[in-house]
């Protein structure tokens, strides 16, 4: 006689959905905290005198924002052509965490510093992002044997073609995260006008860099770039970055 299973099989199909439909609010539950997601983009233009402090300072200021609960990502960088031009990119699950992190101490003083330090006020671009990033993958670091090359770049669409730069994205953009040599790839959109965009790309070596220019998937997104773009983005809009902090490797 063959022993009785502990379940019958309408029950395990009852267990099974269960199960499914628990999964299926999680997800939903979390990708509801990535839309909620703030996230602000800063440029600093600091004095050469003052280029040691600064970066102390915004330094601190990551470093103490990746141990609250309540970021999501911060990191800061110099620009390779123009190292006087210093960022802060940071992400946090809601603006009333983004506001009070401006009122912490670390924040306090960048701010004070830059009342003296810099050649002229800084430039803050409040970002939307498209298809977000969960905080898992924006903790993602590059390996110890990375070298990592980091990029940003601002696009400022034609007039009534930002719809259709969103669609090419969206069809691109699993398959560049899904490229072996990216750690991190975002397209986000201005706050304050809805035809500028920003990517944010983080390639595991400048060899990861130069596949992903020739990956197939990317001739869409040139071909935009070439038509349906006010300026040419990577004469003006190419910010090539050099990563100050956090510094953390895999």
């Amino acid at each position: 006689m063959k022993p009785k299973a502990f379940f019958s099989i309408p029950r395990r199909a009852e267990l099974l959905f269960s199960l499914l439909f628990i999964m299926c609010i999680f997800q939903l539950s979390a990708q509801s905290i990535q839309r909620n997601n703030v996230a602000r983009i800063t440029q600093f233009e600091v004095k050469d005198a003052y280029q040691d402090q600064f970066r102390k300072a915004l330094s601190e200021y990551v470093l103490h924002a990746l141990r609250s609960g309540n970021n999501v990502m911060a990191e800061a960088y110099s620009e390779r052509e123009n190292p006087r031009v210093l960022w802060l990119i940071e992400r946090w699950e809601n603006q009333a965490a983004l506001s009070q992190s401006a009122k912490d101490k670390q924040f306090t003083a960048i701010t004070a510093l830059a009342k003296t330090a810099l050649q002229q006020p800084s430039k803050v671009f409040n970002v939307k992002d498209l298809e977000p990033l969960s905080k898992q993958q924006w903790r993602r670091s590059a390996r110890k044997e990375d070298n990592p090359q980091t990029m940003m770049l601002f696009v400022n669409s034609k007039s009534g073609t930002a719809q259709r730069f969103k669609d090419v994205y969206h069809v691109a953009m699993p398959l560049f995260r899904s490229e072996k040599g990216v750690v991190t790839y975002q397209l986000s959109q201005l706050e304050n006008d809805s035809e500028q965009f920003v990517t944010y790309e983080k390639f595991r070596s400048e060899a990861a860099f130069q596949f992903h220019l020739k990956f197939p998937p990317i001739k869409p997104v040139v071909d935009y770039l070439e038509t349906d773009i006010k300026e040419k983005p990577f004469q003006k809009g190419l910010h090539t970055l050099i990563e100050i902090a956090p510094l953390t490797r895999e």
